[in-house]
């Protein structure tokens, strides 16, 4: 495994250029079975991108900035999405050129009306049956990842929440964030599955043995430099793949995954 560049220095990889990719399609079966630990990013991936929480989030990353560095709108946007795209989150990018404090950050852009939010009793049902440990990794923190939860419904099944400040800031897609997630809840990534909006953010898993399902459902810049070679599988809602694939029904069968 090759080393990854240093956390506070801007990722290349991050900006490699790549149209989205629809339709990936990628040619391989996995026997979701042999799966004891099941990670799910948060948002955009257990919600559907239509409830637009993001869209409120960049509001107010935007505004930080503004505030911040006494910049009009337009000159803040573009730096919060060079930092995105850099670093990738915006706080690590403020972290490194600005040596801001993150919890300020954090509270301040995760204070949003999370009314939209509806609780999805789908994928409560298929979390529910679904065998095996559940973990939230996210880019988030744990707070306002447990608002999030509880508003879904679905809080209740998961068994802890792997955030932003747990990795020391470190976010996804960097490969110190995943080393940190297995390391400290103990997972073997052979017997372990990552589902996520954003495509790039899967190709650390891969790498280290996990499965990878790609949530291709429309959130901005979710198939920036998608690729087949890590993504196992293409799904555009989680409750329908859960329940899809028969682990509700029949835990212990061996279940290929569903052509797409």
């Amino acid at each position: 495994m090759t080393a990854a560049p240093s956390p506070d220095i801007p990722n290349p990889a991050f900006r490699q250029s790549a149209e989205p990719a629809a339709g990936l399609a990628p040619a391989r079966t996995v026997n979701w079975a042999h799966i004891d630990t099941w990670v799910f990013d948060l948002d955009n991936t257990l919600y559907h991108p239509r409830a637009n929480l993001f869209a409120q989030i960049d509001q107010r990353m935007t505004a930080f900035i503004m505030q911040l560095l006494s910049l009009d709108f337009a000159a803040a946007r573009t730096l919060q999405k060079s930092y995105f795209l850099d670093y990738g989150t915006t706080l690590r990018g403020l972290m490194h050129h600005h040596a801001i404090e993150p919890r300020a950050f954090l509270d301040f852009v995760h204070d949003i009306d999370l009314g939209v939010v509806a609780a999805d009793l789908a994928l409560a049902r298929a979390l529910e049956a679904l065998p095996g440990r559940k973990l939230i990794f996210t880019n988030a923190d744990a707070a306002y990842a447990g608002r999030v939860l509880a508003r879904l419904g679905i809080g209740g099944h998961f068994e802890a929440i792997h955030d932003i400040v747990a990795t020391d800031f470190i976010p996804k897609p960097e490969e110190a964030a995943y080393d940190q997630l297995l390391s400290v809840h103990g997972v073997d990534p052979r017997r372990a599955v990552f589902v996520e909006d954003m495509a790039r953010n899967l190709a650390p898993a891969k790498a280290r043995g996990m499965a990878t399902v790609w949530v291709n459902n429309g959130s901005e810049k979710g198939g920036f430099n998608a690729s087949p070679d890590f993504i196992d599988l293409e799904i555009t809602d989680v409750a329908a793949w859960l329940s899809g694939i028969g682990l509700a029904t029949a835990p212990a069968a061996a279940t290929a995954c569903p052509a797409l």
